[in-house]
C-alpha cells in the first residue's frame, strides 16, 4: 500500500481552489501548477512573462522545499503559456533554476487562458531520494 501526504507551505501562495500545493505519493512529489502570485499579497506580480516566471520558480522552490526537495530532484515539468512568443523569455528564467543540475524532462504547451490573467504556469514532478 502506498502512502499519500499533502504538502503545504506559507512560503508559496495558498491554493485558490480545492487543491493542494503538492502531494507526495510513494517516492514522488506532484506539485500543482504555480502562477506568478506573490505569497504575501496573493496578487499576480507586475511585469512580463519573465518576471512572472521568476515568481513561479520561487513558488515552486518553496513547495519543493516544504517536501524536503529542490530543483535537483525534479524529473518532469510542464509549462503552460498563453503566448508562445514568451517561450524564449520563460525558457531563460526557467533554466536558471536548473543550472548545475541535469535538467528534467519537460513539455511546453500553449493555452487559451490561465487563472488570474497569468502569462505562465508551471507544474513539476519530483523524485524523493
Amino acid at each position: 500500500m502506498s502512502t499519500r501526504e499533502t504538502i503545504h507551505t506559507t512560503a508559496a501562495p495558498a491554493a485558490i481552489g480545492p487543491y493542494s500545493q503538492a502531494v507526495a505519493a510513494g517516492p514522488y512529489v506532484f506539485t500543482s501548477g504555480q502562477i506568478g502570485l506573490d505569497p504575501l499579497t496573493g496578487q499576480l506580480v507586475d511585469g512580463d512573462a519573465a518576471e512572472q516566471t521568476r515568481q513561479v520558480m520561487a513558488n515552486l522552490a518553496a513547495v519543493l522545499a516544504a517536501a524536503g526537495l529542490s530543483f535537483a530532484d525534479v524529473v518532469k515539468t510542464t509549462i503552460f503559456l498563453i503566448d508562445m512568443n514568451d517561450f524564449s523569455a520563460v525558457n531563460e528564467v526557467y533554466g536558471e533554476s536548473f543550472e548545475g543540475t541535469d535538467p528534467p524532462a519537460r513539455s511546453t504547451v500553449a493555452v487559451a487562458a490561465l487563472p488570474r490573467g497569468a502569462r505562465v504556469e508551471i507544474e513539476a514532478i519530483a523524485l524523493s531520494r
